[in-house]
């Protein structure tokens, strides 16, 4: 799990760390997520604060409570996420980047080769070790 910091409510921290580990792929669906008082202990929260995270993604349907038991991820959590953040980056990257490719006269097909050139530098850079 990562590090909470102060720039940000930690609640939504929690609840941005949960999401994170469900697109990775290391909290899968149907299984059951730290207990608020795993999350209190490990970040030394209050249990109040990462109930109100967790809380929040029960809220979303991300996460669900099996009474006695604990909670769970939802099934389709991990689609649902990846919708969302898919359409949060159309509108922080893309439709940004639309607009400045329009100014420059940069028309669809350059615009996708240079997409396509930056994605293969990105995946090259991924792949050395370093």
């Amino acid at each position: 799990m990562s590090a909470i910091d102060d720039s940000r409510p930690i609640f939504i921290q929690i609840a941005e760390l949960v999401e994170s580990e469900i697109v990775a792929g290391t909290m899968a669906e149907e299984t059951q997520v730290p207990s608020t008082n795993e999350f209190a202990a490990y970040y030394r929260i209050n249990p109040a604060t990462a109930a109100k995270g967790v809380n929040l993604l029960v809220e979303r349907g991300i996460l669900y409570k099996k009474r006695g038991i604990g909670m769970f991820v939802s099934s389709g959590a991990r689609e649902k996420l990846l919708q969302i953040r898919r359409n949060a980056f159309q509108v922080q990257y893309i439709q940004p980047l639309a607009r400045e490719a329009r100014k420059l006269g940069i028309d669809g097909d350059q615009l996708s080769d240079m997409v396509r050139q930056s994605l293969a530098a990105a995946a090259a850079e991924g792949s050395v070790i370093q």
